[in-house]
């Protein structure tokens, strides 16, 4: 029998290294070894591991690139990851002038700018024009069938991350401008637009998604000019994350919490934007209300979700990688690294809501708990009496 000091051993080892009686987790065949180092935790599962849970990981490095003339597009849906039913992602890079082209969906669409700055368009339902200067950190939302655009800007563009309320959602099928232009007859185009044939005949057609064009000029010349007779729209549809103070903040990190309550425009998606310091990690939880859809902005982390049954699994996380718990399994978060470790959380609701493990036994009568956990009543004690959020405090 393998002792507990050799799987613990083994735990800490890189895949198939003898440490004592670890033979039995050698693998001395063909691997992935990159693969095995970056998911130790799904190579040799930590012991409380147990039964089979579904893939809850997807990195988007996996998913396949479109490229364009003014950037490129990835996205993680249903089809890549299974077990996302509720919500999907989209990885998009545009140029400095690069354009994402007016289009809209039938799902809503929840923004964070990861690098750079970019110019994002819309109108209202009332035909009002939004038009705002996003920057690194800024959120954005629009509801369905709103249509808008994005545009990067000086000097190196943008990068940022789409989230869709609807797991089977593709950004490549969305109604696109040029698509409308290209398949609807020049003669309707013309009574529509009332423009010359001249015009109608010179318009592009084909499919443009991502494009180059100039980097714009002055965020003030365009709101006027768009504005027009109905002026701008009164809904805010972007928000200044760096304005905001964090919802909770403890030693080893913080969290701010945006949905409906802070965010009006946010209707259908929720979120929380959490760093996480060395050491430090998201408190045992669960969600009640929605599935949990993770984005991994930076840093190193490691998350098992408990699932019914006597199920438990393990999996490694860094940036780039989306994860995915569904409503009430509890799971943590911990920080493996030695930097910080940053990612959103997003919830296909609008308002945010968790239960934290130790706030419930703090407030289950102190008998009925120790019965439980086999534990006296200075452990007890011991259990937070309020929601941590991030331990330790």
């Amino acid at each position: 029998m393998l002792a507990m000091t050799d799987v613990a051993s083994a735990q800490s080892s890189p895949a198939g290294v003898k440490t004592g009686r670890t033979d039995r987790i050698s693998d001395p065949g063909p691997t992935n070894k990159s693969l095995d180092a970056a998911n130790a935790d799904v190579s040799v599962p930590p012991l409380t591991d147990a039964g089979g849970v579904p893939t809850f990981k997807y990195p988007f490095s996996l998913s396949n690139r479109r490229v364009f003339e003014g950037g490129w597009s990835r996205e993680v849906t249903v089809r890549e990851l299974p077990v996302s039913k509720s919500m999907a992602g989209v990885n998009m890079r545009l140029t400095a002038g690069g354009i994402r082209e007016l289009h809209w969906h039938s799902a809503a669409e929840w923004a964070i700018m990861l690098y750079g700055s970019a110019r994002i368009t819309a109108i209202d339902d009332e035909g009002r024009s939004f038009i705002r200067d996003s920057e690194e950190g800024d959120l954005w939302y629009f509801p369905k069938g709103i249509p808008h655009s994005i545009q990067g800007l000086g000097p190196d563009g943008a990068e940022f991350l789409l989230v869709f309320d609807d797991g089977d959602f593709s950004e490549y099928a969305t109604v696109l401008l040029s698509d409308i232009v290209t398949h609807t007859p020049k003669e309707i185009l013309l009574k529509n637009f009332g423009i010359s044939k001249q015009s109608v005949a010179g318009m592009f057609n084909g499919e443009l998604f991502i494009f180059q064009a100039p980097v714009p000029g002055p965020l003030e010349e365009d709101q006027k000019v768009a504005a027009g007779r109905l002026g701008p729209s009164p809904y805010d549809f972007s928000f200044r994350t760096r304005q905001q103070t964090p919802t909770k903040k403890t030693k080893s990190g913080e969290v701010l919490i945006v949905d409906s309550s802070t965010f009006k425009a946010s209707t259908t998606i929720a979120a929380a934007i959490v760093t996480i310091h060395p050491g430090g990690m998201r408190e045992l939880h669960w969600h009640q209300n929605a599935d949990e859809w993770q984005y991994f902005i930076s840093g190193n982390a490691r998350m098992t979700v408990l699932a019914t049954g006597h199920r438990a699994r393990t999996m490694n996380f860094e940036a780039g990688d989306v994860g995915y718990v569904q409503h009430t399994l509890p799971h943590y978060i911990e920080n493996t690294g030695n930097t910080d470790l940053k990612f959103v959380e997003m919830f296909k609701s609008n308002r945010y809501q968790d239960l934290s493990l130790s706030e419930w036994l703090a407030h289950t009568p102190p008998e009925l708990v120790m019965a439980h956990l086999k534990i006296d009543k200075a452990a007890y004690d011991a259990i937070p009496k309020e929601k941590a959020v991030i331990l330790p405090e």
